[in-house]
């Protein structure tokens, strides 16, 4: 048995938000757009954006100090000073982080009297304002998601999913990836690249969730290189915000697995972008799957080869220090996690922490 729903209405093309910009009058008079201080300003989204919300007679507001890894404390501020106004939607644009962030600031809204942990329990909301998601990265998948993920007051990452928070438009345009750092298209590309195979690996995966996962792992085989050695590659950049969404729309079927749960402490204490931090425990999860799964760990080889060297050619070395205590806390809290019960394959404490290790410098 499988179920399935994804109600995100997708647009996809160059110069996706004038084209389109009728849709926002289907959502009220008044919009908060939720974003970073920089990156929209930089790649054109957040132009675009206001000159489409002008043009349709769209009052608006901009909350532009959306960090990477958002907190509950900067939830809880943006809450705050919106919460003076009136807003009939929320636009979210950016990374995970702006339109995770999106995504909680339109619960609260709703629901006035919540409190941001209140968001972890599903019993206490059931409705949102409407969320239209713009991407300028490639990566997250959150425009077609139910999952939002912020750093708890402890300094941890937890993520809370909820039917509501679909946002109910993505709009996608590659050509906002193209102003993207190496860097970040690494991270970006590989956080992807995570979501396919975790989700394909996953005990929720659907033959559904399967098609998209082994399309997108085949997308991002061939153009994460291209967009890596040329970064203007527009079509590369294409195929990559389509292998993203592809991957978004997997997890929202699959949720996410070890290797989510293993690099949030990095990203979180080290400052180790997520999609790096996830990356480096990929091939366990792959290497864990192959006794319970082997055709389909099978698959991923022959898309990949060996996934731990298709992502070292990407370009990622992860060495940090690590602490006898950090490395107890965050065994301990995965042996804990949620996505464990999805994760196929035996991981007890020894061999968490024997994951942590191989990364750990003196």
């Amino acid at each position: 048995m499988w179920q399935y729903l994804m109600p995100t209405k997708i647009f996809f093309s160059q110069r996706v938000v004038e084209k389109n910009k009728e849709i926002f009058k289907n959502f009220g008079a008044k919009a908060l757009v939720v974003t970073g201080r920089t990156s929209s300003r930089i790649n054109g989204s957040l132009s675009d954006i206001e000159n489409a919300l002008k043009s349709m007679g769209i009052e608006f507001y901009v909350y532009d100090r959306i960090e990477e890894n958002p907190t509950f404390e900067q939830i809880r501020q943006a809450v705050e000073e919106c919460k003076t106004q009136s807003f009939d939607f929320v636009i979210g644009v950016g990374g995970g982080s702006p339109l995770d962030s999106a995504k909680a600031i339109a619960v609260l809204l709703r629901n006035r009297s919540l409190r941001v942990e209140d968001l972890y329990d599903s019993n206490k909301y059931s409705s949102a304002l409407p969320i239209v998601a713009i991407p300028t990265t490639s990566g997250t998948g959150s425009e077609v998601t139910q999952y939002s993920v912020l750093t708890d007051d402890t300094g941890f990452k937890r993520g809370f999913g909820h039917d509501s928070i679909f946002p109910v438009i993505a709009l996608i345009d590659p050509v906002y990836t193209v102003s993207m750092t190496v860097s970040l298209t690494r991270s970006t590309g590989l956080d992807a690249l995570c979501h396919a195979v975790e989700g394909f690996l996953s005990k929720k995966a659907t033959p559904i969730s399967d098609l998209y996962a082994v399309e997108s792992m085949k997308l991002i085989k061939e153009n994460l290189p291209k967009a890596l050695e040329n970064p203007n590659d527009l079509e590369a950049r294409t195929a990559m915000s389509f292998a993203s969404c592809l991957a978004g729309m997997v997890i929202s079927q699959t949720s996410t697995t070890l290797a989510h749960v293993l690099g949030y402490p990095l990203s979180t204490f080290k400052g180790i972008r997520h999609g790096d931090a996830t990356a480096a425990f990929l091939d366990a999860v792959v290497h864990g799957a192959e006794s319970e799964i082997p055709q389909k760990v099978q698959k991923v080889k022959e898309i990949f080869g060996d996934i731990k060297r298709f992502i070292e050619s990407a370009g990622l070395k992860i060495e940090l220090q690590l602490s006898d205590e950090e490395l107890e806390t965050w065994v301990k809290r995965a042996l804990t996690a949620k996505h464990m019960q999805w994760t196929r394959g035996v991981f007890d404490e020894l061999s968490i922490r024997k994951l942590y290790e191989r990364m750990r410098i003196d």
